[in-house]
Protein backbone atom coordinates (compact mmCIF):
# COMPACT_ATOMS: atom_id res chain seq x y z
CA UNK A 1 0.00 0.00 0.00
CA UNK A 2 1.18 3.52 -0.79
CA UNK A 3 1.97 5.65 2.14
CA UNK A 4 -0.39 9.44 2.49
CA UNK A 5 2.96 11.05 2.11
CA UNK A 6 3.51 9.55 -1.37
CA UNK A 7 3.79 11.85 -4.35
CA UNK A 8 2.79 10.52 -7.96
CA UNK A 9 4.46 12.69 -10.41
CA UNK A 10 4.24 11.95 -14.68
CA UNK A 11 7.93 12.07 -14.75
CA UNK A 12 7.75 8.61 -12.39
CA UNK A 13 6.10 7.24 -15.71
CA UNK A 14 7.34 6.62 -19.31
CA UNK A 15 5.67 5.18 -22.01
CA UNK A 16 6.16 1.45 -23.43
CA UNK A 17 7.89 1.03 -26.43
CA UNK A 18 5.48 -0.89 -29.32
CA UNK A 19 8.08 -3.14 -31.47
CA UNK A 20 5.26 -3.50 -34.42
CA UNK A 21 7.86 -5.68 -36.12
CA UNK A 22 8.27 -7.97 -33.01
CA UNK A 23 4.22 -8.19 -32.18
CA UNK A 24 3.88 -9.67 -35.18
CA UNK A 25 6.40 -12.36 -35.09
CA UNK A 26 5.27 -15.69 -34.54
CA UNK A 27 7.51 -17.68 -32.09
CA UNK A 28 6.10 -20.82 -32.13
CA UNK A 29 6.72 -22.91 -35.31
CA UNK A 30 4.03 -23.80 -37.46
CA UNK A 31 3.29 -27.20 -37.59
CA UNK A 32 0.90 -29.16 -40.07
CA UNK A 33 -1.48 -31.62 -39.06
CA UNK A 34 0.45 -34.79 -38.68
CA UNK A 35 3.23 -32.96 -37.04
CA UNK A 36 1.53 -31.81 -34.46
CA UNK A 37 -0.24 -35.59 -33.75
CA UNK A 38 3.33 -36.45 -34.08
CA UNK A 39 4.37 -34.45 -30.95
CA UNK A 40 1.22 -35.42 -29.17
CA UNK A 41 2.37 -38.97 -29.58
CA UNK A 42 5.45 -38.40 -28.24
CA UNK A 43 4.37 -37.14 -25.18
CA UNK A 44 1.97 -40.69 -24.79
CA UNK A 45 4.72 -42.62 -22.16
CA UNK A 46 2.60 -45.56 -23.18
CA UNK A 47 2.27 -45.27 -26.76
CA UNK A 48 5.94 -44.46 -27.17
CA UNK A 49 6.97 -47.73 -24.89
CA UNK A 50 4.44 -50.09 -26.88
CA UNK A 51 5.77 -48.36 -30.55
CA UNK A 52 9.57 -49.36 -29.64
CA UNK A 53 8.18 -52.89 -28.35
CA UNK A 54 6.00 -53.33 -31.35
CA UNK A 55 9.28 -52.57 -33.53
CA UNK A 56 11.49 -55.23 -31.62
CA UNK A 57 8.58 -58.14 -32.15
CA UNK A 58 8.85 -57.32 -35.58
CA UNK A 59 12.36 -57.54 -35.89
CA UNK A 60 12.21 -60.65 -33.89
CA UNK A 61 9.82 -62.00 -35.96
CA UNK A 62 11.89 -61.62 -38.96
CA UNK A 63 15.73 -62.37 -37.72
CA UNK A 64 14.83 -64.64 -34.81
CA UNK A 65 14.38 -67.63 -36.49
CA UNK A 66 17.55 -67.41 -37.65
CA UNK A 67 19.65 -66.47 -34.60
CA UNK A 68 18.65 -69.89 -33.43
CA UNK A 69 21.14 -73.13 -34.42
CA UNK A 70 18.26 -75.06 -34.88
CA UNK A 71 14.94 -74.48 -37.44
CA UNK A 72 11.11 -74.02 -36.05
CA UNK A 73 10.13 -77.91 -37.41
CA UNK A 74 13.13 -80.12 -36.83
CA UNK A 75 12.74 -82.67 -34.78
CA UNK A 76 14.53 -84.54 -31.69
CA UNK A 77 12.99 -86.91 -29.56
CA UNK A 78 16.01 -87.60 -27.81
CA UNK A 79 15.70 -83.75 -26.28
CA UNK A 80 12.01 -83.18 -25.93
CA UNK A 81 10.70 -81.23 -22.80
CA UNK A 82 13.80 -79.29 -21.94
CA UNK A 83 13.12 -76.56 -19.99
CA UNK A 84 14.77 -73.09 -20.73
CA UNK A 85 18.94 -73.01 -20.56
CA UNK A 86 20.61 -69.38 -21.70
CA UNK A 87 24.95 -70.24 -21.54
CA UNK A 88 24.79 -66.28 -20.00
CA UNK A 89 22.31 -66.73 -17.94
CA UNK A 90 22.58 -70.02 -16.08
CA UNK A 91 24.19 -69.73 -13.10
CA UNK A 92 22.13 -67.07 -11.92
CA UNK A 93 19.64 -68.41 -9.36
CA UNK A 94 16.57 -65.92 -9.55
CA UNK A 95 16.35 -66.33 -13.20
CA UNK A 96 14.97 -69.64 -14.83
CA UNK A 97 17.16 -70.24 -17.18
CA UNK A 98 19.49 -72.92 -15.27
CA UNK A 99 17.65 -76.00 -17.42
CA UNK A 100 15.99 -77.34 -13.97
CA UNK A 101 12.44 -78.56 -13.81
CA UNK A 102 10.66 -79.20 -10.54
CA UNK A 103 8.71 -82.28 -9.79
CA UNK A 104 5.35 -82.66 -7.96
CA UNK A 105 6.98 -82.82 -4.52
CA UNK A 106 8.39 -79.54 -5.07
CA UNK A 107 12.30 -80.49 -5.75
CA UNK A 108 14.12 -79.81 -8.73
CA UNK A 109 16.28 -81.95 -11.22
CA UNK A 110 18.20 -81.26 -13.78
CA UNK A 111 16.75 -83.16 -17.79
CA UNK A 112 20.33 -81.53 -19.16
CA UNK A 113 22.62 -83.38 -16.81
CA UNK A 114 20.73 -86.65 -16.70
CA UNK A 115 20.51 -86.88 -20.31
CA UNK A 116 24.02 -86.02 -20.71
CA UNK A 117 23.01 -82.97 -22.84
CA UNK A 118 25.50 -80.29 -23.78
CA UNK A 119 23.43 -78.21 -25.53
CA UNK A 120 21.22 -74.73 -25.05
CA UNK A 121 17.82 -74.18 -25.86
CA UNK A 122 17.21 -71.02 -24.74
CA UNK A 123 13.33 -71.09 -24.62
CA UNK A 124 13.54 -75.22 -24.03
CA UNK A 125 11.97 -77.61 -26.11
CA UNK A 126 8.60 -79.16 -26.91
CA UNK A 127 7.38 -82.86 -27.13
CA UNK A 128 8.90 -83.72 -30.06
CA UNK A 129 11.98 -82.00 -29.23
CA UNK A 130 11.72 -78.82 -31.11
CA UNK A 131 13.05 -75.69 -30.41
CA UNK A 132 10.39 -73.31 -28.54
CA UNK A 133 12.59 -69.76 -28.88
CA UNK A 134 13.01 -70.61 -32.85
CA UNK A 135 9.15 -71.71 -33.13
CA UNK A 136 8.00 -68.40 -31.14
CA UNK A 137 9.32 -66.26 -33.19
CA UNK A 138 8.29 -68.27 -36.46
CA UNK A 139 5.02 -67.92 -35.02
CA UNK A 140 5.02 -64.57 -34.29
CA UNK A 141 6.13 -63.70 -37.98
CA UNK A 142 3.19 -66.22 -39.37
CA UNK A 143 0.48 -63.83 -36.46
CA UNK A 144 1.73 -60.62 -37.47
CA UNK A 145 1.27 -61.15 -41.18
CA UNK A 146 -1.93 -63.16 -40.59
CA UNK A 147 -2.76 -60.05 -38.54
CA UNK A 148 -1.29 -56.90 -40.83
CA UNK A 149 -2.82 -58.63 -44.15
CA UNK A 150 -6.23 -59.00 -42.73
CA UNK A 151 -6.37 -55.29 -41.21
CA UNK A 152 -5.12 -54.24 -44.52
CA UNK A 153 -8.12 -55.91 -46.85
CA UNK A 154 -10.35 -54.89 -44.37
CA UNK A 155 -9.26 -51.60 -44.57
CA UNK A 156 -9.18 -51.40 -48.43
CA UNK A 157 -12.64 -52.89 -48.73
CA UNK A 158 -14.12 -51.20 -45.58
CA UNK A 159 -13.00 -47.71 -46.40
CA UNK A 160 -14.43 -47.89 -50.65
CA UNK A 161 -17.59 -49.55 -49.40
CA UNK A 162 -18.26 -47.15 -46.88
CA UNK A 163 -17.37 -43.81 -49.09
CA UNK A 164 -19.54 -45.15 -52.08
CA UNK A 165 -22.43 -46.12 -49.80
CA UNK A 166 -22.27 -42.75 -48.03
CA UNK A 167 -21.75 -40.73 -51.26
CA UNK A 168 -24.09 -41.95 -53.46
CA UNK A 169 -26.94 -41.73 -50.41
CA UNK A 170 -30.45 -43.16 -51.14
CA UNK A 171 -31.87 -46.13 -52.34
CA UNK A 172 -28.26 -47.41 -52.76
CA UNK A 173 -26.85 -46.29 -49.48
CA UNK A 174 -30.23 -47.94 -47.68
CA UNK A 175 -29.46 -51.49 -50.17
CA UNK A 176 -25.67 -51.55 -49.03
CA UNK A 177 -26.41 -50.63 -45.46
CA UNK A 178 -28.57 -53.65 -45.28
CA UNK A 179 -26.53 -55.76 -46.85
CA UNK A 180 -23.54 -54.97 -43.99
CA UNK A 181 -26.70 -55.49 -41.67
CA UNK A 182 -27.04 -59.37 -42.66
CA UNK A 183 -23.26 -59.68 -42.66
CA UNK A 184 -23.30 -58.42 -38.94
CA UNK A 185 -26.34 -60.75 -37.81
CA UNK A 186 -24.38 -63.71 -38.35
CA UNK A 187 -22.22 -64.58 -35.55
CA UNK A 188 -18.84 -64.05 -36.71
CA UNK A 189 -17.49 -67.18 -35.01
CA UNK A 190 -19.94 -69.51 -37.34
CA UNK A 191 -18.92 -67.61 -40.62
CA UNK A 192 -15.14 -67.58 -39.74
CA UNK A 193 -15.41 -71.35 -38.21
CA UNK A 194 -17.24 -72.68 -41.85
CA UNK A 195 -14.87 -70.80 -44.06
CA UNK A 196 -12.03 -72.49 -42.60
CA UNK A 197 -13.90 -75.66 -42.89
CA UNK A 198 -14.51 -75.47 -46.42
CA UNK A 199 -10.96 -73.77 -47.62
CA UNK A 200 -9.19 -75.76 -45.29
CA UNK A 201 -6.21 -74.60 -42.77
CA UNK A 202 -3.77 -72.00 -43.44
CA UNK A 203 -2.94 -68.78 -44.22
CA UNK A 204 -4.46 -67.46 -47.04
CA UNK A 205 -8.21 -69.42 -45.76
CA UNK A 206 -7.37 -67.61 -42.25
CA UNK A 207 -6.87 -64.20 -44.04
CA UNK A 208 -9.81 -64.41 -45.90
CA UNK A 209 -12.13 -65.97 -43.04
CA UNK A 210 -10.94 -62.76 -41.09
CA UNK A 211 -11.73 -60.67 -43.48
CA UNK A 212 -15.53 -61.74 -44.40
CA UNK A 213 -17.13 -59.83 -41.43
CA UNK A 214 -14.05 -57.68 -40.18
CA UNK A 215 -14.42 -55.19 -43.04
CA UNK A 216 -18.10 -53.57 -41.90
CA UNK A 217 -16.88 -51.40 -38.96
CA UNK A 218 -14.66 -49.42 -40.90
CA UNK A 219 -17.29 -49.33 -43.79
CA UNK A 220 -20.06 -48.04 -41.24
CA UNK A 221 -16.96 -44.84 -39.93
CA UNK A 222 -16.12 -43.98 -43.00
CA UNK A 223 -19.81 -43.60 -44.60
CA UNK A 224 -20.44 -41.85 -41.51
CA UNK A 225 -17.46 -39.53 -41.93
CA UNK A 226 -18.64 -39.29 -45.78
CA UNK A 227 -22.18 -37.94 -44.95
CA UNK A 228 -20.61 -35.32 -42.36
CA UNK A 229 -17.84 -34.25 -45.48
CA UNK A 230 -20.56 -34.31 -48.31
CA UNK A 231 -22.56 -30.57 -47.75
CA UNK A 232 -18.94 -28.95 -46.53
CA UNK A 233 -17.80 -26.39 -49.03
CA UNK A 234 -14.37 -28.35 -50.07
CA UNK A 235 -16.76 -30.94 -51.99
CA UNK A 236 -19.04 -28.09 -53.60
CA UNK A 237 -16.13 -26.46 -54.66
CA UNK A 238 -14.62 -29.42 -56.31
CA UNK A 239 -18.16 -30.69 -57.92
CA UNK A 240 -18.81 -27.12 -59.53
CA UNK A 241 -14.75 -27.21 -60.82
CA UNK A 242 -16.02 -30.50 -62.28
CA UNK A 243 -14.68 -33.17 -60.41
CA UNK A 244 -15.90 -36.44 -60.78
CA UNK A 245 -17.49 -38.19 -58.18
CA UNK A 246 -14.52 -41.05 -57.63
CA UNK A 247 -12.31 -38.01 -57.42
CA UNK A 248 -14.11 -36.38 -54.80
CA UNK A 249 -14.63 -39.36 -53.17
CA UNK A 250 -10.86 -40.77 -53.20
CA UNK A 251 -8.93 -37.62 -53.50
CA UNK A 252 -10.68 -34.89 -51.78
CA UNK A 253 -13.07 -37.10 -49.22
CA UNK A 254 -10.59 -39.81 -47.90
CA UNK A 255 -7.44 -37.95 -47.13
CA UNK A 256 -9.34 -36.11 -44.58
CA UNK A 257 -10.34 -38.68 -42.78
CA UNK A 258 -6.95 -40.68 -42.70
CA UNK A 259 -6.45 -40.15 -38.93
CA UNK A 260 -10.01 -42.39 -38.25
CA UNK A 261 -9.17 -44.76 -40.85
CA UNK A 262 -5.67 -45.43 -39.21
CA UNK A 263 -6.72 -45.12 -35.70
CA UNK A 264 -9.72 -48.35 -36.75
CA UNK A 265 -6.92 -50.11 -38.41
CA UNK A 266 -4.73 -50.22 -35.58
CA UNK A 267 -7.68 -51.62 -33.48
CA UNK A 268 -8.37 -54.11 -35.80
CA UNK A 269 -4.84 -55.60 -35.92
CA UNK A 270 -4.85 -57.10 -32.06
CA UNK A 271 -8.10 -58.18 -32.68
CA UNK A 272 -7.39 -60.34 -35.68
CA UNK A 273 -4.16 -61.89 -33.71
CA UNK A 274 -6.80 -62.99 -30.91
CA UNK A 275 -9.21 -64.25 -33.74
CA UNK A 276 -6.13 -66.05 -35.46
CA UNK A 277 -4.58 -67.50 -31.95
CA UNK A 278 -8.44 -68.40 -31.04
CA UNK A 279 -8.95 -70.19 -34.23
CA UNK A 280 -5.05 -72.30 -33.78
CA UNK A 281 -6.20 -72.88 -30.00
CA UNK A 282 -9.64 -74.71 -30.97
CA UNK A 283 -7.53 -76.22 -34.07
CA UNK A 284 -8.90 -74.86 -37.19
CA UNK A 285 -5.44 -72.40 -37.37
CA UNK A 286 -2.59 -73.48 -38.89
CA UNK A 287 -1.31 -77.57 -38.83
CA UNK A 288 1.85 -78.76 -38.40
CA UNK A 289 4.59 -78.69 -39.11
CA UNK A 290 3.68 -74.73 -39.04
CA UNK A 291 3.27 -72.80 -36.26
CA UNK A 292 1.74 -69.66 -34.86
CA UNK A 293 1.36 -68.16 -31.34
CA UNK A 294 -1.95 -69.64 -31.37
CA UNK A 295 -0.98 -73.20 -32.11
CA UNK A 296 2.04 -73.01 -29.42
CA UNK A 297 -0.50 -71.87 -26.82
CA UNK A 298 -2.57 -75.05 -28.09
CA UNK A 299 0.46 -77.05 -27.91
CA UNK A 300 1.94 -76.10 -24.63
CA UNK A 301 -1.81 -75.98 -22.63
CA UNK A 302 -1.77 -79.79 -23.19
CA UNK A 303 1.38 -80.11 -21.01
CA UNK A 304 0.96 -76.87 -18.61
CA UNK A 305 1.25 -78.98 -15.29
CA UNK A 306 4.56 -80.37 -16.21
CA UNK A 307 6.37 -77.72 -18.33
CA UNK A 308 4.57 -74.80 -18.01
CA UNK A 309 6.86 -72.59 -20.08
CA UNK A 310 5.74 -74.32 -23.06
CA UNK A 311 2.59 -72.29 -22.46
CA UNK A 312 3.82 -69.35 -20.27
CA UNK A 313 6.54 -68.01 -22.71
CA UNK A 314 4.08 -67.76 -26.07
CA UNK A 315 1.05 -66.48 -24.11
CA UNK A 316 3.70 -63.63 -22.72
CA UNK A 317 4.49 -63.11 -26.37
CA UNK A 318 1.15 -62.95 -27.52
CA UNK A 319 -0.32 -60.70 -24.42
CA UNK A 320 2.56 -58.34 -24.62
CA UNK A 321 1.66 -57.85 -28.74
CA UNK A 322 -2.03 -57.62 -28.20
CA UNK A 323 -0.95 -54.54 -24.96
CA UNK A 324 1.35 -53.06 -27.16
CA UNK A 325 -1.10 -52.50 -30.41
CA UNK A 326 -4.29 -51.35 -28.44
CA UNK A 327 -2.04 -48.71 -26.36
CA UNK A 328 -0.56 -47.28 -29.92
CA UNK A 329 -4.04 -47.16 -31.18
CA UNK A 330 -5.11 -45.24 -27.85
CA UNK A 331 -2.25 -42.98 -28.61
CA UNK A 332 -2.77 -42.41 -32.08
CA UNK A 333 -6.56 -41.71 -31.30
CA UNK A 334 -5.59 -39.20 -28.80
CA UNK A 335 -3.31 -37.08 -31.57
CA UNK A 336 -5.65 -37.90 -34.33
CA UNK A 337 -8.77 -37.42 -33.34
CA UNK A 338 -10.10 -33.92 -32.79
CA UNK A 339 -12.46 -34.67 -30.06
CA UNK A 340 -10.29 -36.19 -28.29
CA UNK A 341 -7.54 -33.12 -28.01
CA UNK A 342 -7.66 -30.85 -24.85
Amino acid sequence: MLNKDTNISKDMFSPAQVDLARSEKISKPSLNFWQDSWLRVRKNKGAVVSLVIIVLLVIMSIIGPLLSPYKYDTQNTKHNNLPPKIEALENISWLPFDGSLKRKDGTEYYPYELRKIDNYYWFGTDNLGRDIFARIWKGAQVSLLIAFLAAAIDMVIGVSYGAISGYLGGRVDSFMQRFIEIIVGIPNLIVVVLMILVLKPGIIPIIIALTITGWTSMARVVRAQVLKFKNQEFVLAAKTLGASDSSIIFKHMIPNMFGVIIINTMFSIPNAIFFEAFLSFIGLGLQEPHASLGTLINEGFTSMIAFPYQMIIPAIVISVTMVAFNLIADGLRDALDPKMRD
